[in-house]
């Protein structure tokens, strides 16, 4: 392999993201360079992310690409990619993991106690307005599509009061936002919030040493076992499923909960285990919100709720 082709989707984050990977590489005396791939999930913004099709629209051009050999690896946000590869691709690497939690982006960095009744908040995660709801109900929640640079600039213009972000994309775009970071017990993150995942196909023997040398086995533990947790779920980015997987040492305590994004209602629970079961750990307590009656609050929340279509 002379030169490495990375794919990447065109935002400013996802192309930050590859230029990391890319500089990593060359470290490791690999050449590399990027393609950008324009995605279905970047090209339709005029409607809510739960209505397109799940994740894989932020992937399904970019495995293609991988399948045809038109690029070599892909650098994904890991919560874009579905919980299971097509047939010959593989995650060959996870890299050490940003901040998982959330920011509540507002002028003048009010904790979410402190809007003011009525004020109204963006997202376009049904995972974010239902745990907002479960604290706030009486908060306004309208759907926010694209990027951070432009969901930023819509809350400057007014559009909203506030918009909920993740923390690791703000601090990878070195974004100058007023905010405050919403810690676990408030906001549990999306499924592999925070973390990149590095796919190749299944041949790709040239790059196993120089990915090898990414890969951070913590950050990997934690998130098999939240993939394990929403795969068990059945759940897709239009359930309100979250999930945190945090290694203490040889152990890993995994936190889930499953919503209803239009109620607030909501489920928790926490299961913790040996770092080597962290896929058992993340399929029990699946299993334990599923004997709560958490498979209900998924299949209600198959379409999106009334007021964010």
């Amino acid at each position: 392999m002379t030169t490495a082709v990375i794919g990447s989707r065109a935002s400013r984050l996802a192309l930050w993201q590859a230029n990391w990977v890319r500089d990593r590489l060359a470290e490791a005396g690999v050449d590399a360079r990027i393609e950008v791939i324009r995605t279905s999930g970047d090209q339709i913004l005029d409607r809510p992310l739960a209505g397109l099709g799940g994740k894989g629209v932020f992937v399904k051009e970019i495995e293609e690409a991988l399948f045809e050999g038109s690029i070599d690896l892909a650098v994904h946000s890991l919560k874009d990619l579905p919980t299971a590869q097509p047939r010959g691709l593989r995650i060959a690497c996870v890299p050490r993991r940003e901040d998982p939690r959330d920011m509540l982006v507002a002028p003048g960095r009010p904790t979410l106690g402190e809007l003011p009744p009525g004020a109204v908040l963006g997202t376009g995660s049904p995972r974010r307005a239902c745990q907002i709801r479960a604290v706030r109900p009486d908060l306004a929640i309208r759907d926010l599509r694209g990027n951070v640079d432009t969901r930023i600039a819509r809350m400057k213009r007014g559009d909203y009061d506030g918009v909920v972000l993740a923390l690791a994309g703000l601090r990878r775009l070195g974004a100058d936002v007023e905010g405050t970071v919403l810690d676990y017990d408030l906001m549990i993150p999306a499924v592999g919030q925070g973390a990149l995942a590095i796919e190749t196909r299944d041949d790709a023997a040239e790059l196993a040493r120089p990915l090898h040398a990414l890969h951070d086995q913590a950050s990997a533990a934690a998130v098999a076992a939240e993939r394990a947790f929403l795969r068990g779920l059945g759940g897709g980015c239009q359930a309100p499923i979250a999930a945190i997987g945090e290694v203490r040492g040889e152990r890993l305590v995994l936190r889930g909960l499953v919503g209803d994004a239009a109620t607030g209602a909501v489920l928790r629970e926490r299961a913790e285990g040996a770092t080597s079961d962290a896929e058992g750990i993340g399929a029990r307590l699946a299993q334990a919100l599923l004997l709560r009656g958490a498979g209900d609050l998924v299949r209600r929340s198959a379409a999106p709720p009334p007021g964010e279509a």
